[in-house]
């Protein structure tokens, strides 16, 4: 990546996106935060400016610099990128960790966040501000949707389909071809042994409805 990168969100998933972003020697030109307290701070020697709407540094997208998106609520991540689609024309930038390994046949959309150790597969398909912790393993043919998030050493084995904005919690493991409804949430360290529908919680071994 040529162009520098300015990150919208500094706190849990902007620290993760600096990382990464940093891991591969990419300059990250700021942080914007609507947090008041965050601003005027700086983040691993990465000065955080103003709100996440600030006109004056926006307007070098597309041009002079590319952007991700980073806030830690999903509404807010989607809303954002929305914003940027109508009124900049650009779309996020991955943040792929140096020490993620993504096949060369795995698809990925646009602003996806690719933690360290992180595997995805060959055929395996993610679509948009996904999120994906360190040491997560996304096999053979899984799909991940717009906006979901596998939390640290979750694994989604070969064919599990998530839904959009799904979440599966850190180190749960979701068997082969099980499919993941939009929105649904699977606890930390559960086994998805069936399917889960739309915005259903389950949690435990085998996981259950919560």
């Amino acid at each position: 990546m040529e162009n520098p990168v300015i990150i919208l969100g500094a706190q849990t998933v902007g620290t993760t996106a600096l990382d990464a972003f940093q891991s591969n020697d990419v300059v990250v030109y700021c942080l914007l935060d609507d947090d008041t307290k965050l601003q005027n701070t700086e983040l691993n020697d990465v000065p955080v400016m103003g709100n996440t709407d600030d006109k004056e540094l926006l307007k070098l997208l597309g041009k002079k610099c590319e952007v991700f998106v980073a806030t830690d609520d999903t509404a807010s991540r989607k809303s954002l990128t929305s914003m940027l689609r109508d009124e900049y024309e650009v779309a996020p930038v991955n943040a792929i960790h140096q020490r993620a390994s993504v096949s060369e046949h795995a698809w990925l959309g646009h602003g996806n966040l690719i933690g360290p150790n992180a595997v995805v597969a060959g055929n395996a398909k993610l679509g948009d501000g996904c999120i994906v912790g360190a040491n997560a393993v996304i096999d053979v043919k899984a799909e991940l949707g717009d906006y979901s998030q596998l939390g640290a050493g979750a694994i989604l084995n070969a064919g599990v389909v998530v839904g959009e904005q799904a979440f599966i919690g850190a180190g749960a493991v979701v068997v082969a071809g099980v499919k993941i409804g939009a929105k649904a949430r699977v606890g930390a360290g559960s086994v998805v042994v069936a399917d889960v529908p739309a915005n259903q919680t389950v949690f435990g071994n085998p996981a259950q409805k919560v």
